[in-house]
């Protein structure tokens, strides 16, 4: 789905991401490992936005019926990230707001935009470039926005990892650095185009670090790199 850079500069955000995929290992291990990753202090300008596998061609492949749509996520409205202090409940929202577009209704770079506003203001632990490359690119988008091509998301359902829950009961205290939770969701993206109203649907899961200090609503950390179970 990603298209790697082939910037000057490619290889040290490769490196960023390679980081990044093992530090996920270590969340699923102790939750201390999760803010290992948040704390890293190794950054890089955000990666060349890549599209996700949505195009006509590739999605007619999964010719299903599209659902309704996901409350917040329908075409046509910019995604706003909700009030609220549940983890889970704001990363099924976020998860519904990266799987939705409408390219007939705003342009790339406000879809860009209204995406980085859901991360946490604390720049010491947001992750923007993992939420732009799921952000189609300015080329692709044109294409796309010929095509009339638009996606909603349906959320089946969210939890915390597994591994992330255990980690939590064994040391409570461990999460109260950066109050950042893992998240993973799933459910189906659906996406149609002219001439195509029925369009396809794909299966969609991933893993999102969401941080909610106490009385404070809810931010996006970043998208991690692989699905914890």
């Amino acid at each position: 789905m990603a298209q790697h850079s082939t910037r000057p500069g490619g290889a040290s955000r490769g490196r960023r991401r390679a980081l990044l995929g093992t530090a996920v290992l270590v969340v699923l291990i102790a939750l201390a490992g999760l803010a290992a990753y948040l704390t890293r202090d190794s950054r890089s300008p955000s990666e060349t936005p890549a599209p996700p596998s949505s195009s006509p061609t590739a999605s007619s492949s999964a010719a299903v019926p599209p659902g309704p749509p996901t409350p917040g996520a329908h075409s046509g409205a910019l995604p706003v990230p909700p009030k609220t202090s549940d983890p889970v409940e704001f990363g099924k929202a976020a998860a519904a707001a990266l799987w939705s577009y409408d390219t007939r209704a705003y342009s790339q770079s406000e879809l860009h935009k209204a995406l980085r506003g859901w991360l946490t203001t604390e720049s010491k632990y947001a992750d923007p470039a993992s939420v732009d490359k799921v952000v189609p690119s300015p080329v692709l988008w044109k294409e796309m926005a010929a095509n009339g091509q638009f996606a909603t998301a349906t959320v089946n359902e969210g939890h915390f990892p597994h591994a992330f829950t255990r980690a939590l009961q064994e040391d409570p205290g461990a999460i109260t650095q950066a109050y950042v939770y893992a998240v993973t969701v799933s459910g189906r993206q659906s996406i149609s185009w002219k001439g195509s109203p029925a369009g396809g649907a794909e299966s969609r899961s991933t893993t999102l670090a969401v941080q909610c200090r106490p009385d404070h609503p809810c931010a996006l950390v970043g998208v991690l790199p692989s699905v914890a179970p």
